[in-house]
């Protein structure tokens, strides 16, 4: 007989329970089947959590046996706990270490439904387990980020824990922290006995999450805070709300996932203040994702791929952003070979004194935005400890490899630090962004406000003098083999720098606005090489010019 060591690993693996259940004699399983008991399995480390009262019907509440199975399987030293199929209406479930959860196929674990407001209870009596205590450090990120308990699947300071598919998490009766339910039914976040997570995960680490879908997960689909050494992979995340939070982990690896979040973030690194002191995100790679804030509720998971009316209003964010909560850091991230569609644009944001550096992000392809292709932002928003929280950094970051159709005509790709704080050190290589443009000569004078502390966002500045480029107390930037084209002639600008130092375009190519390409305010040390936007120029200096 296998060890229960021995089986795990086959699991951990490869991701299938079928490699797993081929190490268990089959007639041990048959004879199991048969006569409806648990033992056998078990003593395979194998717990079906049929066997411990679940139905699976999706009326009867099957959350006490689910995590029945659970305790059976760490009374058991660990093991592997099995949702055959069937749906699984359930309250909050109890995540514990050494346990693997494998949801087979057409399996689904569905939120019952939370209270209302007014209610002392939801789903026939049940409710999720009540949030933590409020803390100091609760102002210092949003609600949500907070509380980790009042979730569908939730696990603290426990390891070695794994959650794969091919099955399906459907946070129905959660909310999204906005108020109202699908149905437009009212919601309280803060209400106790309100769920508003799919998987919540606090100071974890080993863990893996493989192969199964989320359908409308809540506030977040996966929230997961100080976890280290965690796989996420070929997730489907379609949702209302952002897809996954990746939150002051360490030694992080996310592939091959589709994340369709309209209303919020799609794949969202923080380094917030949850944990009562500042950690980083670090050791972070991004890579095979696909993110969207296109298509309606349900159909990205379902294969329909129902776009939005033009004329229906929703944020359309599903993107890819490192921040707002941004206390501890994000040191080590790259991300590689992303789709974006529908949605707004990569997203670097240091606004609450975190140090964003050595960041590199390759081979990406960008179609039909809603703002800029790149938004880069060093605020003093500084939502922390007063004592500690300092303006942070935003440097030595490398984009390559990016194309970009139809990118909106307001709103161009935007470097931003503030007066006495500059992004350093960036090198941007091999892109070309065709924007809509259109803009007339009117727009090309715009002097954005500074907005020093405000939320950071790409629309934040209002209208932007240029069609390419703004860039705005920036140290040490490098543009090479660059274009930027418009499907409609556009009176800015392509490039509008301002208090920018040590700037290099090389092989740049734009389309003169009405009076050049480059608009320079308090420019030094620029060079301008081999370019079909402006003549080659070496200047030491330029202020309130155009080339």
């Amino acid at each position: 007989m296998k060890s229960f060591n021995s089986i795990r690993r086959d699991f951990l693996r490869t991701g299938s329970l079928g490699i797993a259940a081929a190490a268990i004699p089959a007639s041990s399983l048959a004879a199991s089947a048969q006569n409806g008991a648990a033992t056998a399995a078990a003593a395979q480390g194998i717990f079906d959590v049929r066997k411990y009262g679940a139905t699976g019907d999706g009326k009867t509440l099957d959350s006490d046996a689910v995590n029945r199975a659970i305790e059976a399987a760490v009374a058991a030293g660990g093991g592997v706990v099995v949702f055959p199929a069937g749906s699984y209406l359930c309250f909050s479930i109890h995540l514990k270490s050494q346990v693997h959860l494998h949801l087979l196929q057409g399996s689904a674990i569905v939120a019952a439904d939370s209270p209302l407001p007014g209610e002392q209870t939801g789903y026939r009596g049940g409710v999720y387990d009540a949030a933590e205590p409020k803390t100091g450090w609760d102002a210092y990120q949003d609600y949500g980020h907070n509380h980790w308990h009042n979730s569908l699947l939730w696990g603290e300071d426990i390891h070695d824990l794994s959650i794969t598919g091919p099955g399906l998490i459907w946070g129905k009766g959660l909310s999204n922290g906005r108020g109202r339910k699908d149905d437009g039914a009212p919601f309280v976040a803060e209400q106790p006995g309100v769920g508003n997570k799919a998987i919540a995960l606090k100071n974890c680490h080993n863990v893996l999450l493989r192969d199964f879908s989320i359908l409308k997960g809540g506030h977040f689909g996966l929230l997961l805070t100080g976890v280290d050494n965690l796989t996420i992979d070929n997730l489907i995340i379609d949702t209302d709300r952002d897809g996954m939070d990746i939150d002051c982990c360490q030694n992080v690896r996310v592939s091959n996932c589709t994340v369709n979040s309209p209303w919020d973030d799609g794949i969202c690194p923080k380094s917030s203040y949850a944990l009562g002191y500042a950690r980083p995100t670090r050791n972070l790679t991004i890579s095979n994702c696909f993110v969207t804030g296109s298509y309606e509720l349900g159909s990205v998971l379902d294969g329909t791929f129902k776009k939005f009316a033009r004329d229906f209003r929703v944020p359309r964010t599903g993107r890819i952003k490192c921040g707002t909560e941004s206390n501890g850091g994000f040191i080590n991230i790259a991300i590689s070979n992303c789709v974006f569609e529908g949605c707004q644009g990569l997203a670097l944001e240091s606004v609450d004194g975190a140090l964003l550096e050595d960041i590199a992000i390759t081979n990406t392809t960008m179609r039909d935005l809603v703002s800029g292709p790149i938004f880069m932002r060093l605020g003093s928003r500084l939502r922390g400890p007063k004592e500690s929280t300092k303006v942070g950094t935003l440097k030595r970051i490398l984009i390559d490899n990016l194309t970009c159709y139809n990118a909106p005509q307001k709103i161009s790709s935007i470097l931003s630090g503030i007066p006495g704080f500059s992004i350093e050190d960036v090198k941007l290589s091999n892109i070309y962004i065709e924007t809509v443009g259109g803009e007339p000569s009117e727009a090309a004078p715009v002097q954005p406000p500074e907005f020093e502390s405000k939320y950071p966002e790409p629309g934040m500045f209002g209208p932007m003098p240029a069609f390419g480029f703004f860039l705005r107390h920036v140290r040490n930037v490098e543009m090479s083999h660059v274009e930027i084209a418009t499907t409609t002639p556009d009176a800015r600008p392509a490039f509008y720098l301002a208090d920018v130092q040590r700037a290099d375009f090389f092989a740049v190519t734009a389309p003169r606005g009405a009076e050049g390409a480059f608009a320079l305010h308090d420019v030094k040390d620029l060079r301008i090489g081999w370019s079909r936007a402006a003549s080659d120029a070496t200047l030491a200096s330029i202020d309130n010019k155009t080339l």
